[in-house]
């Protein structure tokens, strides 16, 4: 298969700023972030109900206090001052009630809201191309729907809790211009001074958010990569441990750094006002206490508007501070929606129907017709942000060249065909266009006569089995990866296609059989063993049509031989389209199709190909012809590559825990 969009491309881990960090907020974004809430209206009207009767408590409590100082304390009414007292403490404990109330509901809200765009956003990535995923650094994605929905839940839940400063606000301000106007517009005449420079702030916060969950990305992405167990071995054998961490450190000092500016800037407008309220308090009580000194001005007032001025300058405070939690959460929110944004290029039709399955339980057969394939723009199935990498001006908007021309041809039902050629010819990616992880640039694939393009996904999938070279194992137990194929599968049948796959023996050796974890990606397995898992996985599956790319690359000759015949009584029946490299396999083939320059050059059986003398003979003298064994030998053994190379026992290729305590 050819590289996808190659180009030049540059690392912009611990560079400056780039243009991915300095873009802005999507318009729409918050409309959308309100449709996403809009189904839990319910816990939103709960939340208002608390803010209200939280504001209106606390804008109670000043003007009972000049109750208690006026008329209690200043006419020696005892009475008075108990009973306001004791109502006092009474709005105190309600006034703590509906904060604990706003705190459940906010959270709720905010819980809720990022669950659906987390769920979402999942399923979104699951039905992206396979380009999407071969360009993508997968720390990046973890990063974007991981940490990102982390940010904006959190961010959220504390601009919900600022509902109730907005109430409070509306009536302070009402009951300090009843108490007193004069005083009151002394103490509003400066806000405005606060206007520019919250501007200027709030577009710094953004602009640091959004390069703080970037930075944070790539940082994550590069542990993925170098502390998965491939990356982790290929750092050990070829690595530079000094200058990984140096370029670690760059990346981390990188987060530090603009950690920092964004912890100053989002507490810098709070200092502001936290200064600006102690001016005005100071000018309220300067020329209150003059006119209570005048007689003019009762103390009791005077008190009640130094506490309407606290609680005033609070909300205030807290509105310009939710400013920068506001941003956070919307710049989040836009981070999850860009991916959401990404139409997925295979994309099931409103009217497909299910791939019907022959009358008689036969398999069917796959054509080719006319097909002509490209691999998509990177613009089309991915994000600059997500390849953490800047290309060369151009690259991503340039359609690559055509990989596949003029591909046709017919596997027959029940047949083997086979694909041989050198490499990067096409044959994968014509493997890909029959489990429709790609659509055709031109032409169709059908299976009967069933464009490929009107069936369900779902019974697509149903149909098809695949093996490929590299098999893909889940960080689970044996008996997990198998029933990922068919989890009703009970354990006499997961028994029958290990034995099958020639696999039984060894997990059966194993302290915990089925249940034996398998460790990240398969590790814990040799390449041979894993590779009869995942025909054990095949088999397990039972479909009418078999794709196997290459299924038989990782084993000796002696599991090869066992696994051929495994897949021989597996095969039988079905239709089979087989990628292959070992003479055995193109032998048994009823018809070989040799793959060069993404079309089919040659066509015919082994016999027929080799007599025609074409490149399919070129092919089988210099590949296949050093297989056949010298006459009166037997078929060659050699070391399974996944065998023990760390000195430990080995039982079949997994060092199990129980027994010797370490793993590989």
């Amino acid at each position: 298969m050819s590289l996808q969009g190659s180009g030049p491309m540059v690392s912009v881990i611990g560079a400056p700023e780039n243009s991915l960090t300095k873009q802005r907020l999507t318009p729409g974004t918050i409309g959308r972030v309100l449709r996403y809430a809009r189904p839990h209206r319910r816990l939103l009207i709960f939340l208002l109900f608390t803010t209200v009767i939280g504001s209106f408590v606390v804008v109670a409590i000043p003007l009972i206090l000049r109750e208690i100082i006026d008329d209690g304390v200043m006419r020696g009414d005892k009475g008075l001052v108990v009973s306001m007292a004791l109502l006092v403490a009474g709005l105190a404990l309600v006034d703590g009630l509906t904060q604990l109330g706003q705190a459940y509901f906010s959270a709720r809200i905010g819980q809720e809201l990022t669950y659906d765009l987390r769920v979402k956003a999942f399923a979104h990535v699951q039905k992206q191309p396979l380009a999407f995923f071969t360009r993508t650094q997968t720390g990046s994605l973890v990063s974007r729907l991981n940490a990102d929905v982390m940010a904006a839940q959190q961010a959220l839940g504390t601009v919900l809790m600022s509902l109730s400063s907005v109430f409070t606000l509306v009536l302070v301000l009402t009951e300090m211009f009843y108490l007193s106007w004069v005083l009151s517009s002394l103490s509003l005449v400066v806000l405005p001074l606060l206007a520019i420079p919250s501007v200027v702030i709030g577009r710094r916060v953004q602009r640091y958010s959004r390069q703080q969950m970037q930075v944070n990305a790539e940082l994550a992405g590069t542990i993925n990569e170098r502390f998965n167990v491939g990356g982790a071995i290929l750092a050990k054998l070829f690595g530079r441990p000094r200058e990984e961490a140096e370029t670690f450190a760059r990346g981390a000092g990188r987060v530090r750094d603009i950690g920092v500016r964004w912890a100053v800037y989002n507490r810098l407008l709070f200092i502001l006002m936290t200064l600006l309220a102690t001016l005005v308090t100071a000018l309220v009580y300067g020329l209150g206490g003059t006119m209570v000194i005048d007689d003019s001005f009762q103390i009791g007032t005077l008190v009640a508007l130094a506490a309407l001025l606290g609680r005033l300058y609070a909300p205030i405070t807290q509105l310009a501070s939710v400013q920068g939690h506001a941003l956070t959460a919307l710049v989040s929110f836009d981070r999850v929606f860009e991916i959401l944004d990404l139409k997925p290029l295979i994309q099931e039709k409103p009217n497909a129907v299910p791939l019907p399955a022959r009358a008689d339980g036969s398999a069917p057969a796959i054509e080719f017709d006319g097909v002509a394939f490209r691999y998509p723009k990177p613009s089309d199935v991915s994000l600059p942000s997500l390849e953490a990498i800047k290309r060369a001006a151009g690259e991503r908007t340039q359609d690559p060249p055509y990989v596949l021309t003029d591909i046709s041809f017919l596997a027959s039902a029940g047949k083997l065909t086979a694909l041989v050629g050198p490499s990067g010819a096409g044959k994968t990616t014509i493997t890909h266009l029959i489990t429709r992880l790609y659509d055709p640039t031109a032409g169709s694939v059908r299976i009967d006569g069933h464009d490929l393009r009107d069936v369900t996904l779902e019974s697509l999938r149903g149909t098809i089995g695949v093996v490929t070279q590299d098999a893909h194992l889940f960080h689970d137990t044996i008996r997990g990866n198998l029933t990922y194929a068919r989890p009703e599968a009970s354990d006499e049948e997961l028994i029958e296609a290990c034995r099958a796959a020639q696999i039984w023996d060894l997990i059966e050796s194993l302290p915990s059989g089925l249940d034996t974890v398998v460790g990240d990606r398969g590790f814990r397995l040799s390449g041979g063993e894993k590779q009869r898992l995942a025909v054990a996985r095949l088999l397990l599956k039972k479909p009418s049509v078999v794709v196997l790319d290459e299924a038989t690359a990782h084993l000796d000759s002696e599991s090869e031989a066992a696994i051929q015949q495994a897949l021989s009584a597996a095969l039988a029946g079905r239709t089979s389209v087989v990628i292959a490299h070992r003479l055995s396999t193109i032998r048994e083939a009823d018809q070989i199709l040799v793959i060069d320059g993404g079309t089919v050059r040659e066509r015919g059986t082994h016999e027929e190909l080799l007599a025609h003398d074409g490149l399919y003979a070129e092919l089988y003298r210099t590949q296949f012809a050093p297989q056949e064994p010298p006459a009166g030998e037997g078929t060659p053994r050699r070391p399974d590559p996944g065998g023990a190379t760390d000195g430990l026992p080995r039982q079949g290729g997994i060092v199990p825990v129980a027994r010797h305590g370490t793993d590989r």
